[in-house]
């Protein structure tokens, strides 16, 4: 008994050590979002103190971001780019699985191997394509996050599909349910655990992404927050105390939004394995 609890406490610990470890920098952030710049300046890591500590830095940053518009903008393309991505991966996923034939199994074969390529290798040609056929803006932004996200969510759908018995398909099909009914009110349903997760996964990658929105809109009034965070890092000056605050502002809605749907992700890849 006493190894157990020496092994459990010892593990606990580690854990604990883990957890500090990756949130030192996010306190540290944090801690300097209340102080001046020159008390980040003077000490880093240092909790404010009465010549450092300021309140100005949020709403400051809040006026410079113009925080409203550019979440606004990070939700609007967030939600429509998630939705896509959910909806048409889902479909392509059942339609490989309930299709066993070789070009299916290619075209899986194909979305799991370009999850292996680097964005920083496609980044140029991308770039040049899309110029070419206009679509360096928001909706643009959104169909290269359907095709990029695409490759993961159809692999996490498609292992979860194949645990779903054709028997419940082939029944709705007897009652002259078609295609699309059938994916809708039969699959989709028993997709829920996963479909949660992929989502969750899908949001907090759109939500931060910063390069891919770089090179796509740069029009004032149409940048994402993590676009609008970079103005406070300029070439010959930087206001720590602007970004930190900035960076947090950016922050919070994701953190909520992780931390209400923790249990969700646990549970859909808990769910997937078990399928």
């Amino acid at each position: 008994m006493n190894n157990k609890k020496t092994i459990r406490f010892a593990l606990t610990a580690g854990c604990g050590v883990l957890a500090l470890i990756y949130l030192f920098p996010i306190i540290i952030l944090f801690l300097n979002s209340f102080k001046t710049q020159k008390g980040i300046y003077i000490n880093t890591i240092a909790l404010p103190d009465h010549t450092t500590f300021t309140l100005r830095n949020y709403p400051e940053s809040m006026h410079k971001l113009k925080y409203v518009s550019a979440f606004l903008n990070s939700t609007g393309i967030t939600l429509v780019a998630a939705a896509f991505i959910l909806v048409l991966s889902s479909m392509a996923a059942w339609a490989l699985v309930r299709n066993r034939t070789r070009a299916s199994q290619g075209v899986f074969l194909l979305f799991a191997a370009s999850m292996l390529i680097p964005f920083q290798c496609v980044m140029l040609p991308l770039v040049k394509v899309t110029s070419f056929l206009n679509l360096m803006n928001r909706p643009g932004l959104v169909f290269m996050y359907v095709g990029f996200g695409s490759s993961l969510s159809v692999v996490m759908f498609h292992g979860f599909v194949k645990g779903i018995p054709m028997e419940l398909e082939e029944s709705a099909m007897l009652d002259g349910c078609g295609l699309l009914k059938r994916f809708f009110y039969i699959v989709l349903p028993l997709l829920k655990p996963i479909f949660v997760s992929v989502a969750i996964l899908n949001v907090m990658w759109l939500w931060n992404d910063f390069l891919l929105p770089s090179l796509v809109i740069n029009q004032a009034g149409k940048q994402t927050l993590p676009l609008r965070t970079y103005q406070f890092f300029g070439q010959f000056s930087k206001r720590w105390d602007l970004a930190s605050a900035a960076l947090i502002l950016a922050m919070i809605p994701i953190i909520m939004f992780y931390v209400l749907a923790q249990k969700q992700i646990v549970k859909g890849i808990t769910d997937g394995a078990i399928k």
